[in-house]
């Protein structure tokens, strides 16, 4: 009877998880990334639509910066995505999956407006505007309460639970579009309060947009101050890493979910304040315009630090405002600027792998018995 001798081959690589990395080395992997990026987008423009790609670039840039109106709309459009990506922050960073601030920022919007319809003419607008930033406040907060309270003492998945909201949130904001419809048949809101501009908020310095960016500043410095320097962001910390570390060592854990998602809420409601109030001075279904969901993304790549999100913010608003000029330039549609996004997103994204890991070849590859 032969011996059968059992063999195993080493594997060639080994991927290990880095301990740390100094920040200019993430930092250079992250700038490779952009430049890996371009350089393949370069090659789609060419393939695809014979343009110059430095053209396209170019287009980019001027798209975004290209004169003082488009600057202002780069910051209006980088404020709102930064403050939601801020609302979701505290809560993904205690490892609440928080997909529902969609939905949350429509209903402080939704507030918002009925105070604009319904107290437009009964008002001041100083106390009319307190009124808002109360009730959009309120009703961001409590809006996001609701699956808190389920989750903290029922556990239920929250994931799921705040993505059926968003629907929710956008089918009452549709229904009150037909309530409040102007002019009648309509089926939207229109302006609200045209000639009185009762409830918009002030413009500083001849800029619509300059209050905007200023009170997301303000939140977001806050909310670097809240989580890494208050109790609260330790404990929001601690119940992210473990929840059963965190009632050992005493930490009402029920208590920081609904204290957090209240937080979270709340800002999302600020949210649809400054889009209805300080910009567009209506609703619509598609007022959010999704950056509830693209805030994760924003948070994730900063790695939930709230100046860091500045920048994140900044890339994709930049790309959004970018992608629109190619479209109308080169008389391309919007899909293939959609490409090009994708793709310098998916390089950017996936520049973060190498950051936290690190890929050693086997030199000795060979068959051990």
């Amino acid at each position: 009877m032969s011996n059968k001798t059992s063999t195993k081959r080493e594997p060639l690589i080994h991927i290990i998880k880095r301990e740390t990395m100094p920040w200019h080395e993430s930092t250079l992997i992250r700038l490779g990334s952009v430049v890996a990026a371009l350089i393949v987008c370069a090659i789609v423009t060419m393939a695809l639509t014979g343009e110059n790609p430095i053209r396209v670039y170019i287009t980019m840039i001027d798209g975004a910066f290209g004169s003082s109106r488009r600057i202002w709309s780069l910051l209006q459009n980088l404020a709102m995505l930064l403050c939601v990506s801020l609302a979701v922050t505290p809560a993904f960073k205690m490892r609440f999956w928080n997909i529902g601030a969609e939905g949350q920022v429509l209903i402080g919007g939704l507030a918002t407006t009925a105070c604009m319809i319904l107290l437009g003419n009964k008002l001041p607008n100083g106390l009319l505007i307190l009124t808002m930033i109360v009730a959009s406040v309120l009703a961001g907060a409590i809006w996001a309460l609701i699956p808190a309270i389920f989750k903290a003492y029922l556990n239920t998945n929250e994931t799921l639970f705040t993505l059926m909201m968003n629907y929710v949130g956008i089918q009452l904001v549709a229904y009150f579009a037909r309530v409040w419809e102007n002019p009648k048949g309509s089926g939207t809101i229109g302006i609200v309060n045209p000639n009185t501009q009762a409830g918009w908020l002030p413009e500083l310095g001849g800029q619509k947009y300059l209050i905007n960016v200023i009170v997301v500043l303000a939140i977001t410095v806050f909310m670097y101050i809240y989580l890494k320097y208050s109790k609260h962001g330790y404990e929001i910390s601690v119940v992210g890493e473990s929840q059963n570390t965190a009632r050992y060592i005493g930490i009402n854990v029920k208590k920081v979910i609904i204290r957090t998602m209240l937080l979270s809420g709340a800002i999302c409601g600020i949210a649809g304040l400054l889009l209805v109030g300080g910009t567009s001075h209506t609703i619509t279904t598609e007022t959010a315009g999704g950056r509830g969901f693209t805030a994760i993304m924003v948070s994730w790549l900063a790695k939930f630090n709230p100046f860091v999100m500045i920048l994140t913010a900044l890339l994709l608003a930049f790309l959004d405002a970018g992608a629109q000029q190619i479209a109308t330039d080169f008389g391309l549609n919007k899909s293939f600027s959609d490409i090009l996004t994708g793709i310098i997103l998916f390089f950017i994204i996936g520049s973060e792998f190498f950051v936290n890991y690190k890929i050693i070849f086997n030199k000795s590859h060979k068959e051990v018995k």
